[in-house]
């Protein structure tokens, strides 16, 4: 079994409600800005935890959703998934609580558009990042084929 590992370095200055940082991805892909008033407000061109734990969940199910239905012997032309993470911050802090997927295909060929959504749940049970989450929040699928 092949091991492999990925990074991200963050660089902070200041203190929570006035500092900010940046996020860079050790694979050099990106280096996004972060701050805590854009994290619980409006984003103003920063991201967030909750924004990186989507773009994770959203790869990662795509990636988990084709796999599943090229072994069930179909195909997906092309595949929209958005992850929506919600979260709470309350007395105690951020709980994040949920992560929302939702799939479109276009193209669907091999597998009946009525068996789609098994098929959807199926890849996000197989999915690696909803199985990191499973047990901390809710994840929710909604599916829809054209």
């Amino acid at each position: 079994m092949a091991t492999f590992s990925r990074h991200v370095d963050v660089d902070w200055s200041g203190s929570i409600m006035e500092g900010k940082g940046n996020a860079k991805a050790g694979s050099g892909a990106f280096t996004l800005p972060v701050t805590f008033p854009a994290r619980i407000g409006e984003p103003q061109g920063h991201t967030s935890p909750e924004e990186l734990i989507a773009a994770a969940h959203a790869a990662c199910y795509a990636m988990a959703l084709n796999a599943t239905v090229g072994r069930k012997g179909g195909s997906i032309g092309r595949t929209r998934v958005t992850a929506t993470v919600s979260a709470d911050k309350g007395e105690s802090g951020i709980t994040i609580t949920t992560s929302k997927l939702k799939v479109i295909a276009e193209g669907l060929q091999g597998i009946e558009k009525g068996q789609f959504a098994e098929v959807a749940r199926e890849a996000e049970s197989k999915c690696p990042v909803s199985n990191a989450l499973r047990g901390s929040l809710k994840i929710e699928l909604e599916t829809e084929t054209r």
